[in-house]
């Protein structure tokens, strides 16, 4: 198995290490016909306006897009969930260009700026009892997105909660 890591900025190394340290072959995915020879895709958190100007440099979309529709996976963190999103908010003018494919809708920044960054405890029963592991989890919350909605096929494995709204953060 080979595990692409979209390697146009941000923490794409510190994925590619894991991924080693778990035994999986990871791969820097910095061109459109390198997603031809990988079975899933990792796009990592960073800056995703920079993220997405270089991508559309490369001429990397398409072929995003197309890996998406043809049901590999991928997973986003971060940045990552943002390109991944059906619809983003929050954006500078203009927005940015998205991958999609994931129905939800996301706000770019939702917690605000780096020095608003904080930690909370999140509860996944439904998670840890599939999966295992503790029913709860530490979220580290950094200039984090957050998912205001999602679509009807999407299962929410944890939430956040801030006053009387809620915040979806691992989405499935």
């Amino acid at each position: 198995m080979v595990i692409g890591v979209l390697a146009l900025q941000g923490s794409y190394n510190e994925h590619i290490a894991v991924l080693r340290r778990l035994g999986v072959r990871g791969v820097e995915i910095k061109k459109p016909e390198q997603l031809n020879s990988i079975n899933g895709l990792i796009i990592p958190g960073g800056e995703s306006t920079t993220m997405a100007k270089l991508a559309e440099y490369h001429n990397l979309f398409p072929a995003l897009r197309e890996f998406v529709k043809l049901g590999k996976p991928v997973w986003g963190t971060c940045a990552g969930l943002i390109f991944l999103a059906n619809k983003a908010v929050g954006q500078k003018e203009g927005g940015q260009e998205l991958v999609g494919g994931l129905d939800c809708t996301v706000h770019r920044n939702f917690f605000g700026s780096q020095i608003q960054s904080f930690e909370a405890e999140l509860s996944v029963p439904e998670l840890a009892a599939t999966e295992g592991g503790p029913a709860h989890f530490r979220g580290i919350f950094i200039r984090a997105p957050a998912v205001l909605e999602t679509g009807a096929d999407v299962e929410v494995l944890a939430a956040y909660l801030k006053s009387a709204e809620v915040y979806f953060l691992f989405i499935f």
